[in-house]
């Protein structure tokens, strides 16, 4: 049979075919870059942003860095960001004395 005289005993369109098809496709290698994206962050701990993911991708494949950072935050695979270290000395800076009292003259 052709797809013609499938689609017609299915009631659906041959252009409905053909765009289902053609959806299909892309919604396998989005399958898959998803995959890629999650294991590049597990086998970094989770330490790279989207940007660094989109650096190490783009060596394989062309890929835009918006893509990457929509799946990476549609699965809430964000960087663990470290917290900065301050020094608590408890001794207050030096203040100036007050030598003009606001007199510009």
């Amino acid at each position: 049979m052709t797809v013609q005289d499938i689609c017609v005993h299915l009631g659906v369109s041959r252009a409905s075919y053909y765009r289902w098809k053609k959806n299909q496709n892309q919604n396998h290698s989005k399958r898959q870059l998803e995959k890629q994206i999650g294991t590049l962050c597990r086998e970094h701990k989770y330490r790279y942003g989207y940007r660094k993911i989109t650096a190490l991708l783009k060596v394989r494949m062309l890929i835009n860095h918006k893509t990457v950072q929509r799946i990476m935050q549609k699965n809430q695979w964000q960087c663990r960001v470290k917290m900065k270290k301050r020094k608590k000395n408890g001794q207050p800076y030096a203040v100036a004395g007050n030598i003009l009292d606001r007199n510009f003259q």
